[in-house]
């Protein structure tokens, strides 16, 4: 089993060749490809490679499959005796990516 461990979007996700996931919204189209320069871990063949911070040498490439929103969350605010209430919604947008090649 190969994967990576990369940090996108301010989280460090493990990824797998051929997978999807869903980062916060990156500003390009559906179908654009980009590049995940910040790996920081990487097993390939038996082998682990761990970066201080980062592998220097390994980049991942991965396609925008789609731009998406999350689920809904909803943000209440209350003060007690003052009959203060706020009710707001918020929902997060999502890009999905596709892992398509790991190069070293």
């Amino acid at each position: 089993m190969n994967y990576a461990i990369v940090e996108a979007s301010g989280r460090q996700i493990w990824v797998q060749l051929g997978q999807f996931y869903d980062l916060n919204y990156i500003n390009s189209e559906p179908g654009d490809t980009i590049y995940l320069h910040r790996v920081l871990l990487l097993k390939q063949n038996n082998q682990i490679q761990v970066g201080t911070p980062c592998v220097n040498s390994v980049k991942i490439r991965a396609t925008i499959l789609k731009h998406l929103k999350g689920r809904k969350i909803i943000v209440f605010k209350m003060k007690p005796k003052k009959n203060v209430r706020s009710k707001n919604g918020h929902r997060q947008k999502l890009t999905r990516i596709l892992i398509e090649e790991v190069t070293s």
